[in-house]
Protein backbone atom coordinates (compact mmCIF):
# COMPACT_ATOMS: atom_id res chain seq x y z
CA UNK A 1 0.00 0.00 0.00
CA UNK A 2 1.37 3.05 -1.39
CA UNK A 3 2.70 5.54 2.29
CA UNK A 4 2.60 2.71 4.76
CA UNK A 5 5.48 1.75 6.98
CA UNK A 6 7.65 -1.29 6.23
CA UNK A 7 9.01 -1.78 9.48
CA UNK A 8 9.88 0.08 12.65
CA UNK A 9 13.11 1.66 11.59
CA UNK A 10 11.27 3.69 9.11
CA UNK A 11 9.88 6.28 11.40
CA UNK A 12 13.37 6.45 13.02
CA UNK A 13 14.18 7.12 9.57
CA UNK A 14 11.98 9.67 8.59
CA UNK A 15 12.70 11.34 12.28
CA UNK A 16 16.62 11.11 11.40
CA UNK A 17 15.66 12.69 8.29
CA UNK A 18 14.08 15.49 9.12
CA UNK A 19 16.60 16.07 12.21
CA UNK A 20 19.22 16.43 9.15
CA UNK A 21 16.87 19.16 7.19
CA UNK A 22 16.02 20.86 10.74
CA UNK A 23 19.79 20.52 10.70
CA UNK A 24 20.65 21.99 8.25
CA UNK A 25 18.41 24.99 8.55
CA UNK A 26 20.05 25.98 12.04
CA UNK A 27 23.40 26.00 10.57
CA UNK A 28 22.54 27.97 7.95
CA UNK A 29 20.95 30.45 9.96
CA UNK A 30 23.48 30.59 12.34
CA UNK A 31 26.31 30.90 9.92
CA UNK A 32 24.75 33.54 8.26
CA UNK A 33 23.59 35.50 11.52
CA UNK A 34 26.96 35.42 13.24
CA UNK A 35 29.36 33.95 11.14
CA UNK A 36 30.79 30.08 10.28
CA UNK A 37 31.77 27.86 12.66
CA UNK A 38 33.79 24.64 11.20
CA UNK A 39 32.32 22.16 13.87
CA UNK A 40 28.68 22.67 13.26
CA UNK A 41 29.25 22.17 9.53
CA UNK A 42 31.00 18.86 10.90
CA UNK A 43 28.20 17.97 12.99
CA UNK A 44 26.03 18.09 10.39
CA UNK A 45 28.11 16.13 8.00
CA UNK A 46 28.01 13.46 10.25
CA UNK A 47 24.53 13.77 11.06
CA UNK A 48 23.89 13.47 7.27
CA UNK A 49 26.48 10.60 6.95
CA UNK A 50 24.53 8.65 9.57
CA UNK A 51 20.99 9.56 7.54
CA UNK A 52 22.54 8.07 4.50
CA UNK A 53 23.61 4.71 5.95
CA UNK A 54 20.46 4.14 8.13
CA UNK A 55 18.54 4.96 3.96
CA UNK A 56 20.58 2.47 2.31
CA UNK A 57 20.58 0.04 5.20
CA UNK A 58 16.44 0.13 5.22
CA UNK A 59 15.39 -3.78 4.18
Amino acid sequence: MPGSTNGPTSGATKAMGAMTVGGLVLVTAYSVALGSNGWLWFGWVVLGLLTLAMIVTQP
